[in-house]
């Protein structure tokens, strides 16, 4: 990295290569957090490198979680678990910019008797946790917050008592928070969403010998039951692999193969979505893993239609539409995204950050409340581009950039650390200019 961290990226002509990506940031962090409260040990290979899921294992060993790196190359760590109580932290539990962090750590720490305070860092220290400080408190956490619900969190664990839960808003980090806490209630938690949302939590919790009950959209979990340590290799993170796959996507002679990928359908959604407007996708050596189905993707590019995205997919694809969004003007039809309020209140106002980016590129956007229109055939040019902070968007305009014509630099570039350290050698490796 630069110094002032900013990337120059240049038009490429073609991608191909393969490659194989750091663990599932969503996977890393509950493994994490269920091997520090289970018995015995746990050794986990390709964990995420993403700072994300360093400031959970952090937060743990301020717990009283001791935890190792055993080989960088393959980044092991092995976890030694405490069983069901975990240590009065010493500290404020930094989160850093960590929203899945503090919102599913909440649900561990609930159940602990004594206080934690969850810190996080500017950006999300401006984030609002409502939605898992009134679940939590309704099962008996005592909880204060900063005005309009922001951290800092101060918890107070008690012990909890199971709930009936209907989510608001659909939320995997939420869900994954109350069937936590509902491992130390008393009782049996069910938790009803409003669409169905990534089920990692769910699978993590059996992986680890815990009883869930699944039904349509709502899980329950008895409390009190014991978690035993695992081994296991994290799939290839699929929210990384979005950037890569969209990369590839517009070239249409791009070849581009990625190994161990995690396939699970709740997140497969980004890979149908992509076939649909005409990425040639080919899906070989698909095996299960605790539960979590893993794959090889073959990725052609063709010529691209346009797609609107709204409803269950919005919630599906979340973290992946500033992508599609930054290759939205180079499809024929164009791209609409709807009913996305929610990319307003991620590390950046997404919405306004995809379409200032794409604006100072020279295509033509129209920005909504909950969403984008963005239209097709357009033309882009080099820009100065401003990540605000952000790692998807630092790394969905790398993307873009491949297509303009001239240079393009993006400021604050070291953002996409948080998600993906080396994302930008990994690219420029499958360049061909």
């Amino acid at each position: 990295m630069n110094h002032d961290s900013s990337v120059i990226i240049s038009p490429a002509r073609n991608i191909s290569g393969s490659i194989r990506l750091p663990g599932d940031k969503s996977i890393s962090h509950r493994y994490a957090m269920l091997a520090a409260i289970a018995q015995g040990t746990t050794r986990l290979e390709n964990f995420s490198t993403g700072m994300d899921c360093t400031s959970t294992l952090n937060c743990l060993r301020a717990l009283g979680c001791e935890w190792e790196q055993k080989d960088c190359q393959e980044n092991v760590i092995e976890i030694t678990g405490r069983g069901r109580a975990l240590q009065a932290p010493r500290l404020p539990l930094d989160c850093g910019n960590s929203g899945s962090t503090m919102r599913m750590l909440s649900g561990i720490v609930a159940g602990q008797q004594f206080t934690s305070e969850l810190v996080g860092d500017e950006s999300l220290s401006r984030r609002p946790m409502a939605r898992v400080i009134k679940p939590l408190t309704m099962m008996g956490a005592k909880i204060t917050a900063c005005n309009g619900d922001r951290p800092p969190l101060r918890i107070t664990g008690r012990n909890l008592k199971a709930i009936d839960y209907r989510l608001p808003v659909a939320s995997a980090q939420v869900k994954s928070a109350l069937l936590f806490a509902g491992l130390f209630a008393e009782g049996e938690t069910r938790v009803e969403e409003p669409v169905r949302t990534r089920d990692h939590g769910e699978l993590a919790l059996q992986a680890f010998g815990a009883e869930v009950t699944r039904r349509g959209n709502e899980t329950r979990i008895a409390g009190g039951q014991q978690l035993r340590g695992i081994d296991a290799r994290v799939p290839g993170d699929l929210s990384s692999a979005a950037f890569f796959l969209c990369a590839a996507a517009l070239f249409p002679g791009s070849q581009l193969v990625v190994d161990s990928l995690l396939m699970n359908p709740t997140r497969a959604r980004l890979l149908e979505l992509l076939v649909q407007i005409g990425v040639r996708i080919t899906v070989t050596q698909l095996e299960e893993h605790h539960g979590e189905l893993v794959g090889t993707a073959q990725v052609e590019g063709g010529r691209l239609q346009g797609a609107t995205i709204g409803g269950a997919d919005t919630a599906a694809l979340i973290d992946e539409l500033p992508v599609l969004a930054a290759v939205a003007p180079f499809t024929e039809d164009g791209v609409e995204i709807r009913d996305a309020k929610e990319l307003r209140v991620k590390e950046s106002d997404r919405i306004s950050a995809v379409a200032t980016n794409l604006r100072a590129m020279g295509a033509q956007v129209e920005e909504r409340e909950d969403g984008l229109k963005i239209p097709g055939g357009q033309k882009l040019h080099g820009a100065e581009i401003d990540s605000f902070n952000d790692h998807r968007i630092a790394m969905a305009f790398a993307v873009a950039a491949l297509r303009a014509k001239g240079q393009t630099k993006i400021l604050h570039a070291d953002a996409a650390d948080i998600s993906y350290p080396g994302f930008f050698s990994t690219l420029e490796n499958l360049l061909e200019h």
